[in-house]
């Protein structure tokens, strides 16, 4: 089989050269790294990562293959895939084909073979930024011409990437066990391991199109209602945006995850604003200041919400008129704003991912604070 060479290429003109990995040819994105030593197939399903091309900073990544069940949706998000060292041998019982035959058959391009600790320290001091990978007769065009190439790619800052990623029609799943509400989930670009816990807790779930109007959402008969996760800037999201200011008026219980997080920011008034290099991994400290508790936590988000005088964990009052709000958890490794919780209105979110598909597990309590949330409306 013929050896194929490769090129990572930055914006900033930085070059590495390795071999291909999966598909051959040409893809563009913004290049972000993933800490997590375990779960590249959830990685790589998770729609939050659509238009980025992720690099894996543990070196060996491949050996337990991949298989249909630990998927988060229906295909590869990922624009391209950096990796070390890929597995020669695939060893686990519930594997059902290669990493590398996966990526291939999906169109994925990737390179493998180069210093990814080198990369990684180059993106922590100089941020996110463009990247393009080329492989085959791509990789041998002039240097020049393929950082020019890089650089007319759009940045990941402004753009609207939801109607990509969501569900093309409205769909249910059924609950299991005892039936204790109704939940309305605007697909962002959704993991299907958040539907299973809510599900797992007695919920419907009815999941619909990012462009839902409220009248639509509104005949759905929601007892809670639910921002996902999902890719690009929050600031982008103008009609999301308004329709949580319609279900905040109505004191319908939401919850919001990571990009859920950052819509209910700005729905109550604050500013949003991106990170430099992002968290991305399954290993970030979260203190939640509620209970004073240390939570180890799965991350994927560029973006952040700014709560001037709230990071300090004082109450502070929306800006957008839907009364008091406190900061409930925060990074502690750079003091990021990863909670929010309203007073005033039944409302929280979380930046982080408490479903966590490969883990850890610390903070899937927040699925059961929903269902106290839907419990309590059905009372009242």
């Amino acid at each position: 089989m013929a050896i194929t060479t490769a090129k990572l290429v930055l914006e900033d003109g930085m070059i590495f050269e390795g071999l291909a990995y999966g598909a051959e040819g040409q893809t563009l994105g913004e290049i972000v790294f993933a800490t997590g030593m375990t779960g590249y197939q959830e990685t790589i399903t998770d729609p939050s990562y659509a238009g980025q091309i992720v690099v894996q900073t543990a070196p060996h990544i491949g050996i337990t293959g991949v298989n249909t069940r630990d998927e988060e949706s229906n295909r590869i998000w990922v624009s391209g895939y950096v990796v070390r060292e890929p597995s020669r041998v695939v060893s686990n019982y519930r594997s059902e084909r290669s990493l590398d035959e996966e990526l291939e058959e999906n169109f994925v391009v990737g390179i493998s073979g180069i210093d990814t600790r080198a990369l990684t320290r180059h993106i922590r001091s100089r941020g996110a930024m463009r990247a393009g990978i080329f492989s085959g007769p791509r990789s041998e065009q002039t240097i020049e011409r393929l950082v020019e190439i890089v650089r007319e790619a759009p940045e990941m800052k402004g753009q609207s990437l939801s109607d990509i990623v969501t569900t093309p029609d409205a769909y249910e799943v059924p609950h299991l066990g005892q039936f204790i509400g109704r939940v309305s989930i605007l697909d962002l670009g959704i993991k299907r391991s958040t539907i299973e816990h809510m599900i797992k807790r007695g919920l419907v779930v009815t999941v619909l199109p990012a462009l839902t109007s409220l009248e639509t959402l509104l005949a759905t008969k929601p007892d809670a209602v639910f921002f996902s996760n999902g890719p690009g800037d929050p600031s982008a999201s103008a009609g999301q945006i308004k329709l949580l200011r319609e279900v905040l008026e109505r004191r319908i219980p939401f919850f919001g995850i990571c990009f859920g997080n950052q819509l209910l920011g700005r729905a109550l008034g604050f500013d949003t604003y991106k990170l430099a290099f992002g968290h991305r991994g399954i290993n970030q400290p979260i203190l939640d200041r509620i209970t004073g508790r240390v939570e180890v936590t799965a991350h994927n988000h560029g973006f952040a919400v700014r709560v001037p005088g709230g990071e300090a964990g004082e109450l502070v009052d929306s800006p957008a008129g839907f009364g008091k709000v406190r900061v409930s958890h925060v990074n502690l490794n750079d003091d990021c704003v990863e909670g929010l919780e309203c007073v005033d209105v039944p409302a929280f979110s979380v930046q982080y991912h408490p479903e966590a598909a490969a883990g850890p597990h610390d903070s899937s309590y927040l699925f059961d604070r929903l269902v106290q949330m839907v419990v309590s409306r059905g009372e009242n």
